[in-house]
């Protein structure tokens, strides 16, 4: 059985890097929709992970590695998120939806010692899927001699690897770091034509990209043994950015040989270039702040800033702003050793969250924001130190306004996933 959940976790890598996630339009500019760092544990709970120690021995923290003084076990974590996105804008009181599933995370957590614990996980980073048509009629007076088509295309995933080491200093302090790999491509095509010529003006971007940073983490705990409460404050901070992507333009004439618009013929470039770029994942901090009861219930509040960039965009540079995120959230679990009822077994999670978002676009900034719940179903084996079980959460969100003619976007996005826990890796004290 453990050889199994292995090798799932090394060829799940491979279908995942070739997946098709759906996203917003508002994923056109930069380097689309941002998805990492956001489990379902995470995502339950409104994004908060810089100041929360699990108190169960079977969940390992990514985000910030100082917070796993408590685990013990080793844990293979399976992850896939439903995305149903409905968007509408007031220019031509024009409404779509958008739905896609998809594999959201993997991971393989261990410890390696009684103070040092080590974790590997594979996730998407950033993804474009977008299909935007604008048709404009051209007149001469009343009459409409032609339509010309304006549309916008983008696709690909931008996956991080990443390998997370914690230590524990003492009761109280502990210590962490994230090394963080990413790789892929981005695509984007602005296509002009109209409908009485028979050559398209294509103007396409693709950026490759190979991706190195750092991310370093501190955290504090203090537990009062006589009441159970604890204390709890983390702080992380990601740097170190080892860039090098590179953007290629092409800018060329051409029409489609074929009926599903994949295959160029005649194609003419007007243009063509190529620059690089090191600027392209800026620095990054959060700091948390959390208090609880052990085994019982815990609630946290957490800031994340992100420093605004620049990134090329159909030959142009887009300015994207400093941006934060407010979150608060946490968990509560009934009572543990009551086995006649389930229910109260259940650990229950709950969160929300505000985004100021680094997007600007017609004077209006693009910002986001949702509530999340979910619960964690143990296994029927499971125990306080060994809590494996079905991993489910939701989020309903907003995004971006409807002023100026731009896209209102309401979301809900579906999770489920396992955890599986359990005493790997040690040897046996007797035979």
């Amino acid at each position: 059985m453990k050889k199994i959940f292995v090798l799932s976790f090394i060829s799940v890598g491979y279908f995942l890097n070739a997946q098709n996630i759906s996203n917003s339009p508002y994923a056109t500019y930069g380097i689309g929709d941002v998805k990492y760092d956001n489990t379902i544990e995470t995502a339950s709970m409104g994004g908060i992970s810089t100041a929360f120690i699990s108190d169960f021995t079977s969940n390992f923290n990514f985000a910030n590695p100082a917070n796993n003084a408590n685990f013990e076990l080793t844990s293979i974590k399976l992850e896939a998120t439903n995305e149903n996105n409905y968007f509408k804008t007031d220019y031509n009181n024009t409404k779509s939806t958008k739905h896609s599933t998809y594999l959201s995370n993997i991971s393989l957590a261990f410890p390696l010692s009684p103070k040092l614990k080590m974790g590997l996980s594979y996730q998407p980073y950033s993804s474009k899927s977008y299909d935007i048509l604008h048709v404009d009629e051209l007149k001469n007076g009343d009459v409409v001699y032609a339509n010309r088509y304006n549309r916008f295309k983008g696709s690909g995933t931008l996956n991080t690897a990443q390998i997370a080491l914690g230590y524990k200093v003492n009761d109280k302090f502990a210590l962490g770091v994230r090394a963080n790999y990413y790789f892929g491509n981005l695509y984007d095509l602005n296509e002009l034509a109209q409908s009485n010529a028979e050559l398209i003006n294509g103007y396409e971007t693709k950026n490759s990209i190979k991706n190195f940073n750092f991310t370093l983490g501190a955290s504090y705990q203090n537990l009062n043994t006589s009441t159970d409460r604890k204390l709890t404050i983390g702080a992380t901070t990601t740097f170190g950015n080892t860039s090098n992507m590179t953007t290629d333009y092409v800018n060329s004439t051409y029409f489609y040989t074929d009926a599903s618009q994949t295959t160029k013929g005649n194609e003419s470039v007007i243009e063509r270039r190529s620059t690089n770029s090191k600027n392209l994942l800026p620095l990054q901090a959060s700091l948390g702040i959390g208090y609880g009861e052990e085994n019982q219930w815990f609630l946290s509040v957490q800031g994340d800033y992100k420093k605004g960039e620049s990134i090329a965009y159909f030959g142009n540079s887009l300015d994207l702003q400093d941006s934060y995120r407010i979150s608060a959230g946490g968990w509560y679990l009934p009572n543990y050793n009551n086995f006649r009822n389930y229910l109260s077994r259940i650990v229950y999670r709950y969160g929300a969250f505000y985004e100021k978002g680094s997007l600007q676009l017609a004077g209006q900034n693009i910002n986001k924001f949702g509530i999340s719940g979910g619960v964690l179903l143990p296994f029927k084996n499971s125990s306080i130190t060994r809590m494996s079980g079905l991993e489910i959460g939701v989020e309903l969100g907003k995004r971006g306004t409807l002023k100026n003619n731009l896209i209102n976007q309401n979301y809900i996005n579906l999770k489920i996933g396992f955890n599986f826990a359990d005493k790997w890796f040690r040897k046996t004290l007797y035979n």
